[in-house]
């Protein structure tokens, strides 16, 4: 085999290695059984570890201390900029550590790996809270769709049919006008800061430009966001809307914007828009104007009943959006944790 690097290094099961590199970054660690006997450059030196001296799951614990990192990083040298910062071998060795007898590192580590199980049993309950969260939702529309009688289709209640955007080159222009990405509408939200910026020649006149509260839809995107939808807020402004998106006008005397946006996440919607959507590629799908003209509809559903019913999914999803802040500040909490007690345990606080 020929390798054309002068320098290389094979790893052994248990051995220390690190990246030279991204020191600064944490990058160390023990290698696995399935790494022994490959090759790897001169950026990841490796060491035979003592284990007279440390056990092996002490020093993979010392190597997420932050407290570690930033000793390496004041010991790389280089490139002010700390992406060319190098940890060189010697000075590897210059790293302290705290080195307690081999028994009292094991009792130290159960204790951290204990804490460690409680921390991550917590982040899966919170994964799962995360994953009923946003069925809670769905189950919600999926059950508000079926007591609703479907008796036409989306075209009955809008003006004119959905009208693209404009297919204009970007080219990140400080001062150029905002264009809407896709990210603008994802998951049924508008962000306002998804977008990006053409310094093209533009006409005032153009049916391009958005309004506040126009109620726009993507015609193109993966299997799972073709069909997303999303009312613009007003920021930015002036903006324009690209062809990947559809603006729809709603008729206000037959039915509520806001109805309409909520309609189109429900489960059974969302299944026509994918079983009606076309591309030979399987990661990015299209959805045509007679599609989204043709999503079945509540045509006669009373505007005060429609309205009734956007009220209470803001308030549904007002509570669910206070739920989210919380398990946010937890996932802050949760990540805090380990550093903390990895921090208490190397002071021999633990």
């Amino acid at each position: 085999m020929q390798i054309a690097k002068k320098s290389h290094f094979v790893i052994k099961s248990g051995d220390v290695i690190y990246n030279k590199l991204f020191a600064w970054k944490g990058s160390f660690g023990i290698a696995p059984p399935e790494l022994d006997g490959m090759f790897v450059s001169d950026k990841f030196p490796t060491y035979e570890l003592d284990r007279q001296k440390v056990y092996e799951n002490w020093l993979r614990w010392y190597f997420r201390c932050p407290a570690l990192w930033e000793e390496a990083r004041t010991m790389s040298t280089g490139s002010a900029a700390l992406s060319k910062l190098t940890l060189n071998p010697p000075k590897l060795l210059l790293l302290t550590m705290p080195l307690p007898p081999l028994d009292e590192q094991r009792r130290i580590v159960v204790r951290i790996e204990a804490v460690a199980a409680r921390v991550e049993e917590a982040r899966g309950l919170r994964r799962q809270a995360q994953k009923e969260r946003r069925a809670l939702i769905s189950g919600c529309l999926g059950r508000m769709a079926l007591g609703i009688r479907v008796d036409g289709h989306l075209g009955n209640v809008l003006q004119e049919k959905p009208r693209n955007g404009w297919s204009v080159r970007c080219d990140g222009s400080e001062n150029g006008i905002p264009v809407l990405s896709l990210g603008a509408v994802t998951g049924f939200q508008y962000r306002a800061t998804e977008f990006k910026r053409t310094s093209e020649s533009t006409s005032q006149d153009a049916d391009y430009w958005l309004q506040p509260g126009d109620l726009l839809v993507t015609r193109s995107n993966t299997p799972e966001l073709v069909g997303h939808a999303a009312i613009y807020n007003g920021s930015p402004y002036p903006c324009i809307y690209p062809d990947l998106m559809m603006r729809l006008v709603v008729d206000e005397n037959r039915a509520d914007k806001h109805f309409v946006h909520r309609w189109l996440m429900i489960p059974s919607v969302r299944d026509y828009v994918l079983n009606e959507s076309k591309g030979t590629s399987p990661t990015m799908k299209k959805i045509s104007q007679g599609v989204v003209m043709n999503i079945p509809f509540p045509s006669s559903l009373s505007l005060p009943e429609q309205r009734r019913i956007v009220a209470y999914l803001n308030n549904l999803e007002a509570k669910v959006e206070t739920l989210k802040r919380l398990q946010a500040e937890t996932a802050a909490e949760l990540d805090a944790l380990l550093p903390s007690i990895l921090d208490r345990a190397f002071k021999g606080e633990l």
